[in-house]
């Protein structure tokens, strides 16, 4: 931003509420339509593992459009940037609400993440251009407020939307929101526009990420009904990953101006730091997306009472944030991301004693102690990532790890789906070849109540067969979790001057 004085009165509150709306409404979003894809894949007649392509399709995009914020920004301006982004984002919420079929919502929802991209890191910026420095702490502090709130609610209100009114309508109440969001950020910051710098752009780059990128997300949301490399679709798609990545890293590592510094990769901290939080984030993602997918389509819970059961992940992450910026540079940020994955794991294998008789508290236990995960690993990772750098790398820094952390997101998304799906499928079959009246167990159950027809039967087989692959998931979770901490170990600690030059918060 330019050099502008703080406001202050009610400018300052209107604009904090302005930016604060607008930050709280993009991670509203990224949660909130998870526990809806049974209900929306049912109404637009497709299966759960396809109506996860809503979430994925979301990652992807906003973790792509990241790199380009920093551009962006100096060559239309911060203020013009965020408004421009916050009324997309709105149209393309506007435009999943009023999807008929899945392919506009994936539409929508790819527009939807690529607007959003630049929120996160606008919205922080031009906060604490408002503040006096006296007071950044505090607005860093809403700011973070309004980032974790998010994904608490989320579950929450999109699974009461879902079964109380309908699901189109968890976008639909971004409208209005984004609406007063703009018209309050552009009437009290226009005047306060950052300079312009018109600098040239890697469009070879970009164009190679994005062809790259949007073709593996392709290949696995699609391999599992096309049938893998059995389809010519799915080759052709990989070839064109492969080739369109390979050129990329090719082009960038000569590029004066790249799109991605793939040069960072020289740093220890920042290679570690990266492999392990887009790891880790990439298997925490992932549980959030088949639990509540297990809950609804095989024990039977609502979306308002999946939501419920999931919620509470966010809650310990927000009670144990002020503790962590407290002591991150007291004590080595790598006993808290060992911690981390101590707690990781501990609630993987927990999750991995899932039966068909789990009650709501066993579900609900493990996501509130997942918080204390969270909130150990990513904030003192990003620490990790960012130490030793210069600060003319820290921007490059910040947005290269959270874009590869996202994109881990999203690729994991689609191979837990697909993985789920599968086993659940060989589950199935090995259940079956014990069918027989030979068999004591089969007899006993096929006499009971809900198992007096070969539907029942079917039903159950069903049913134990996902509930076997899901815990097959979260055993591999955990020991993935676990293997996560010599990692850790390999980066450096964080240097004495860390603590006076604390890096961005950067949100997942």
């Amino acid at each position: 931003m330019s050099n502008h004085a703080p406001l202050v009165g009610a400018g300052r509150m209107i604009v904090t509420a302005a930016l604060a709306g607008a930050v709280f409404m993009q991670a509203l979003d990224s949660s909130i339509a998870n526990v809806a894809i049974p209900a929306i894949s049912g109404d637009l007649g497709v299966s759960p593992t396809q109506g996860t392509w809503v979430i994925t399709s979301f990652t992807v995009a906003n973790a792509v459009a990241v790199p380009l914020t920093g551009w962006l920004a100096r060559r239309f301006g911060e203020v013009r940037l965020f408004v421009a982004c916050v009324l997309m984002f709105t149209l393309a919420s506007w435009g999943c609400g009023m999807s008929e079929n899945i392919a506009m919502l994936i539409a929508c929802r790819v527009l939807q993440g690529a607007f959003a991209g630049p929120l996160i890191p606008l919205s922080q910026t031009l906060l604490l251009s408002v503040y006096p420095p006296d007071k950044k702490g505090s607005a860093l502090a809403i700011w973070s407020m309004m980032v974790l709130v998010g994904p608490v609610l989320g579950p929450i209100l999109g699974g009461w939307i879902t079964d109380n009114v309908s699901w189109p309508w968890i976008f639909f109440i971004n409208v209005p929101l984004g609406a007063l969001c703009v018209t309050m950020t552009w009437r009290r910051m226009r005047a306060r526009e950052s300079q312009i710098v018109k600098l040239p752009i890697d469009a070879i780059g970009l164009s190679l990420l994005v062809v790259g990128v949007s073709s593996l997300q392709l290949m696995l949301d699609r391999g599992r009904e096309l049938d893998w490399f059995n389809s010519t679709e799915i080759v052709v798609l990989g070839c064109v990953a492969v080739v369109s990545l390979a050129a990329m890293i090719i082009w960038e590592l000569g590029e004066k101006h790249p799109i991605v510094d793939l040069h960072l990769f020289r740093n220890r901290n920042f290679t570690m730091g990266t492999l392990v939080a887009s790891l880790a984030f990439m298997l925490y993602f992932s549980s959030v997306l088949i639990v509540p997918l297990f809950l609804q389509t095989q024990l039977g819970y609502t979306a308002t009472w999946a939501g419920w059961a999931t919620a509470p992940t966010g809650v310990l992450s927000i009670m144990l944030m002020p503790f962590v910026g407290r002591y991150m540079y007291r004590v080595d940020a790598r006993f808290f991301a060992t911690t981390s994955c101590v707690v990781f794991a501990f609630c993987c294998f927990w999750r991995a004693g899932f039966n068909s008789d789990v009650n709501f508290a066993y579900v609900a236990i493990p996501q509130f102690l997942q918080g204390m995960g969270t909130a150990f690993m990513f904030v003192p990772m990003t620490a990790v990532v960012l130490a030793g750098l210069t600060p003319d790398k820290i921007a490059s820094a910040a947005g290269l790890s959270s874009f590869v952390r996202m994109l881990a997101s999203g690729f994991g998304a689609s191979i837990t789906t697909t993985y789920w799906d599968r086993r659940a499928a060989v589950h199935h079959a090995t259940l079956v070849e014990h069918i027989s009246n030979y068999n004591p167990t089969f007899t006993e159950t096929f006499h009971a109540p809900s198992a007096s027809t070969f539907a029942g039967i079917e039903q159950i087989i069903s049913g134990q067969a996902f509930m076997l692959s899901t815990v097959e998931l979260f055993w591999f979770a955990g020991w993935t979790f676990l293997a996560l901490i010599p990692l850790v170990w390999l980066t450096k600690p964080l240097g004495a001057g860390a603590a006076k030059n604390p890096p961005p918060v950067m949100a997942d």
